[in-house]
């Protein structure tokens, strides 16, 4: 009796052992494939942050691309706003150019003819007639910035002067103009046409 109780004690004990072997491996087994997926994951995590970190440098990339086509284009179009401006501005200032370089050859005409002196009454009515239209042309062309430059008894400055001829003349020191030819005209702060002057030794 005592040896089957013995019997039955050792039974149940190798149970038991058997029972606390296959409880560990099936806890081993299972840990297995949890720490499998666990590694898994992470290795998944690094290769995800990975690729986001190369799409965000890319990005920041491509952003840094348009950026600077964006200045260039907006320096570009800054760069052309700002020169039509200036043509713009430069065409308005000296619109009148053309016309009055057309014009002032009929001025030098009208000067020439108002030179002629005659003693003839009915010249002289003309003369002031041609005189009072004289005046008006010259008082338009000063309204639109076209002034006669000042060249007699001037020291000769080849911006606005043309010497056609040099001459000595005693009493006047030399490079000074001593006779002007024909006159010289500015519009605004440009040479519309430079004076034909004659000028000392």
């Amino acid at each position: 009796m005592k040896k089957e109780a013995e019997a039955e004690t050792d039974t149940a004990a190798a149970e038991k052992d058997t029972e606390q072997t296959t409880d560990t491996q099936t806890q081993e087994t299972e840990q297995e494939p949890v720490q499998e997926s666990k590694k898994e994951k992470k290795l998944f995590k690094k290769d995800k942050v990975a690729e986001l970190e190369k799409k965000i440098s890319e990005l920041e990339e491509e952003v840094a691309k348009q950026k600077n086509a964006y200045f260039k284009a907006y320096a570009d179009t800054e760069n052309l706003r700002k020169r039509l401006q200036s043509e713009a501005e430069t065409t308005r200032k000296y619109r009148i150019q053309s016309f009055a370089l057309e014009v002032l050859p009929v001025l030098d005409s009208m000067e020439r003819a108002l030179a002629v002196q005659s003693d003839d009454e009915n010249i002289k009515n003309y003369v002031k007639g041609f005189e009072m239209i004289h005046d008006q042309l010259v008082a338009v062309l000063e309204k639109e910035g076209v002034k006669e430059i000042d060249a007699l008894n001037q020291p000769f400055d080849h911006n606005v002067h043309q010497a056609l001829m040099q001459e000595p003349v005693e009493g006047v020191e030399s490079g000074i103009v001593v006779e002007v030819l024909q006159k010289g005209y500015m519009l605004k702060d440009r040479v519309l046409r430079a004076a034909l002057v004659k000028v000392s030794e």
